[in-house]
């Protein structure tokens, strides 16, 4: 009886492995195997050229542009995404009436694509017509270039981190409905306040949540791709490429198809490093 539900769920996992194999594990050998060649154009023709296209990525200055901006979206959103979202689902947990209202507000930017909230914030830092510049104007001031070199990193972090900030906040809102009552009310008749209510029993009881969703943040910028590409498209002078925005311009805009692939890699060995070292930090606070 045992053997045969195994069969049973070797013939009902079969179609997930099938579809696993054939869209990612054999895609991504081929990809490493890119990685070593120097193939362009789409070309049938491939040449296997060893290390050297790691070796160029060592000395291309876009590509520390790009590791260098993908570090700096994940510390903002780890600050903002993860920092805001607690704030809020905190202080909505302590109101009385109106928590359907809120939780639907923040969490409606999670259900418009990526690609439309990105046409929206490239309208709105119009220096022409913009909607910041208007503001901007009405007030007395003078109107201003927003992308440019120093801040378009920046303006783009903005978008990204608004987007999510709903979809963590309806989590940790959930994770505050599973205390237990009693908790609570032993801490109400203490007359604890709702500061060291929030520091003292909320946050300590969210330590599964949050470490969950820190793994998520990490693992979810090394995804961000739309709105870099609708909002800046990687500029001014390649001051806002990401990592993902970089491998496209150089696969397809380029055509260098076998350095784009070395790219991917030195993507996947990062994300892969990051999450597991946010894993063993959770690991250790969970043991705690």
């Amino acid at each position: 009886m045992v053997l045969k539900n195994k069969k049973q769920a070797l013939l009902f996992l079969l179609p997930a492995l099938l579809f696993i194999s054939v869209f990612l594990i054999v895609p991504l050998f081929r990809t490493v195997y890119y990685g070593f060649t120097s193939w362009h154009n789409f070309s049938p023709n491939k040449t296997f050229i060893g290390l050297e296209n790691y070796k160029k990525l060592l000395n291309d200055r876009v590509l520390w542009i790009s590791i260098k901006n993908t570090g700096i979206l994940i510390v903002g959103v780890l600050i903002f995404q993860i920092g805001v979202s607690m704030l809020l689902a905190i202080c909505v947990d302590s109101i009385k009436h109106g928590m359907r209202f809120f939780r639907t507000v923040y969490f409606f930017p999670i259900v418009i694509s990526a690609t439309a909230i990105g046409l929206m914030f490239s309208l709105i830092y119009k220096y022409d017509y913009g909607l910041l510049n208007y503001f901007v104007t009405i007030f007395g001031g003078e109107r201003e270039v927003w992308l440019t070199k120093e801040r378009a990193i920046f303006m783009v972090l903005i978008p990204v981190c608004w987007q999510y900030v709903g979809f963590y906040f309806v989590v940790f809102l959930t994770g505050i409905s599973k205390i237990p009552d009693d908790i609570c009310e032993s801490a109400a008749l203490d007359g604890i306040r709702a500061w060291q209510k929030a520091f003292y029993i909320t946050i300590p009881l969210l330590k599964d949540i949050l470490v969950s969703n820190l793994v998520l943040v990490v693992s979810g910028c090394f995804r961000v791709f739309d709105m870099v590409y609708i909002i800046t498209g990687g500029g001014p002078m390649n001051s806002s490429e990401l990592l993902s925005s970089y491998m496209y311009r150089k696969a397809f805009m380029d055509y260098n198809v076998g350095y784009a692939s070395s790219i991917a890699i030195v993507m996947i060995i990062l994300g892969l490093a990051l999450t597991g070292v946010m894993r063993t930090l959770a690991n250790k606070i969970q043991s705690e």
